[in-house]
């Protein structure tokens, strides 16, 4: 049997240092314990983080005169001078974050504890650069009239969530190769830099989703677990030691690439078994409509037959991918999570972990596979982390493990 999910406590990032000249790193790593375990008072962060209490008051101080912190009430019941817990400041950072899906843009603006103040949304046919980029500068424009003058100087940069290699794909999304083909020399920076003075920050798609989930999902619960995105195409992204894995070209977790059966026999990919496009083509092929897959808010009713047979298929794909995976690295748990209702990842989850548990496991420890929290705006929500943890948090591997 698959072992179930397991409850623990959120584990805190790691410890700090006092010397001279390093006030940046024990600033990010107490916003990194506040962000990651809430708000606590300035002694007890002193302990967690192994610096001492003068050094972390002097820190605190500064953190809340910049606006990136609040007190919290005072917390009575102790011996002496009641405690003040100190917690981040909702409105101390805001980022926005961009999707470019192959079907549908997503446009977030999210404050500095994780909530989305706003949200936009735009669907197509396939991505096409001034139809992304347009939709961009209207979102900002959008979202920068519904705040203070105060708050918009709070936006400290746009994050974009983007496909690996979009250009490769136009067979399979059914987009004229010439078209995607102009997203291969895109500049980001310069695109968005004639409308916005915002600094950019680029990541895959998959990874992006993985780090939402990482920062505001699942990921409290587990230091090493792999994560699958199921998205137009299935994706995924890496956890290792608390921290996103990224890999030397940004695309590490590339799970939508393994090798696998397909159906009919043919070798083929993950993302050729478990990707929703597949269940797209199959609407289409009854004389559905497809972009019902991609509309707000999510109604996937009226096609039963059609969604048990991409979840069995999926399902018995994820299966094979998380013990090929696992086979590599002994994570503690496989999440799976995608641009569906909840309704149906659970579903799919419980179906993988069914699929899992005959197959040939011999040699391994199985992981607890469970569904993830973040749900279909993860992509969204991890590129606008992306500013956030590039300016303010503890965001490595290596940071992390010799904090």
């Amino acid at each position: 049997m698959v072992n179930v999910a397991r409850q623990v406590e959120a584990r805190s990032p790691s410890s700090g240092v006092n010397q001279q000249g390093v006030r940046d790193h024990n600033e990010r790593l107490l916003l990194s314990m506040m962000q990651r375990l809430g708000p606590h008072a300035g002694s007890d962060l002193a302990k967690m983080a192994n610096l001492s209490p003068q050094t972390v008051s002097v820190i605190l101080r500064g953190l809340e005169n910049d606006g990136l912190l609040a007190r919290g009430e005072p917390q009575r019941g102790k011996v002496g001078k009641p405690s003040i817990p100190m917690g981040l400041a909702a409105d101390g950072v805001l980022s926005i974050g961009l999707k470019i899906g192959r079907r549908s843009a997503d446009l977030v603006l999210m404050d500095f504890l994780g909530n989305l103040r706003s949200q936009l949304q735009t669907t197509y046919r396939y991505p096409m650069p001034e139809t992304v980029f347009g939709f961009l500068r209207a979102g900002i424009a959008s979202f920068q009239a519904s705040l203070s003058q105060a708050q918009v100087k709070r936006i400290v940069g746009i994050g974009i969530a983007k496909p690996f290699e979009i250009w490769n794909w136009s067979e399979t999304i059914g987009a004229p190769a010439e078209d995607l083909d102009q997203w291969r020399d895109i500049n980001f920076a310069a695109q968005i830099g004639q409308f916005s003075t915002l600094p950019v920050f680029v990541e895959n798609d998959a990874t992006a989703a993985c780090r939402a989930e990482h920062i505001f999902g699942k990921g409290r619960e587990f230091r090493d677990f792999a994560y699958f995105f199921v998205g137009s195409f299935i994706g995924g992204g890496v956890v290792l030691n608390h921290s996103v894995f990224e890999g030397i070209h940004g695309n590490a977790g590339a799970f939508g690439s393994l090798p696998t059966r397909l159906a009919d026999g043919r070798n083929g990919q993950l993302l050729d078994s478990a990707s929703l496009f597949l269940l797209e083509a199959t609407l289409a092929d009854v004389g559905l409509e497809p972009s019902r897959l991609w509309a707000q808010p999510q109604d996937w009713t009226g096609f039963p037959n059609q969604l048990e047979a991409w979840i069995e298929q999926a399902a018995q794909s994820l299966a094979y991918a998380a013990l090929t995976i696992c086979a590599v690295i002994d994570f503690e748990a496989i999440v799976i999570d995608g641009a569906f209702p909840t309704i149906v990842r659970d579903r799919l989850v419980r179906r993988t972990r069914e699929a899992v548990s005959v197959l040939d496991s011999r040699g391994l420890a199985l992981p607890h596979i469970i569904g993830g929290k973040t749900g279909g705006n993860a992509r969204a929500i991890g590129a606008a982390s992306g500013p956030v943890f590039s300016q303010y948090l503890l965001n490595t591997h290596a940071g992390l493990a010799s904090a």
